[in-house]
């Protein structure tokens, strides 16, 4: 079933619906692998931010984490991998939502530049908490 999506039923923007109203799942290739890692993604990230929920803001009150809970939390290779997965998680998912947007709404020379863009600014966040993830180290507090 085709349906138009978009902002009124004059944007032109057209894209293959169900029957349910959700987007038609891919026939193969790339494009059935992102929907595929989308959905797989999406169960993933279900459970890591409700382990994180708990974890910080059930388990521990929120007036014991301070610098040194994360610093002890960070001394085991689990939590680091913890929220590495869930980092990289989010964020392919997120951005792979938004170039999904991208593409529904926009044509030709800006839908490239837009979708560019979006990788651009997926890698520089990818790598600077990949970083934080990985290289933090315990800074000696004056005084202590």
């Amino acid at each position: 079933m085709n349906g138009a999506a978009g902002f009124g039923s004059g944007s032109g923007v057209q894209v293959n619906l169900t029957s349910a109203g959700s987007r038609v799942r891919p026939a193969g290739g790339w494009e059935l692998r992102l929907w595929l890692f989308m959905r797989a993604s999406g169960m993933l990230l279900v459970f890591l931010a409700l382990g994180h929920l708990f974890i910080m803001h059930v388990f521990n009150s929120i007036h014991s984490i301070d610098y040194q809970f994360v610093v002890e939390r960070y001394a085991k290779v689990f939590w680091r991998a913890y929220d590495g997965l869930m980092l990289w998680l989010a964020l392919l998912h997120g951005m792979n939502g938004l170039r999904v947007i991208v593409d529904d709404y926009l044509r030709g020379a800006v839908r490239v530049w837009a979708v560019r863009a979006l990788y651009g600014v997926m890698i520089l966040l990818l790598a600077l908490g990949s970083w934080v993830v990985i290289a933090f180290e315990p800074m000696k507090m004056a005084g202590g």
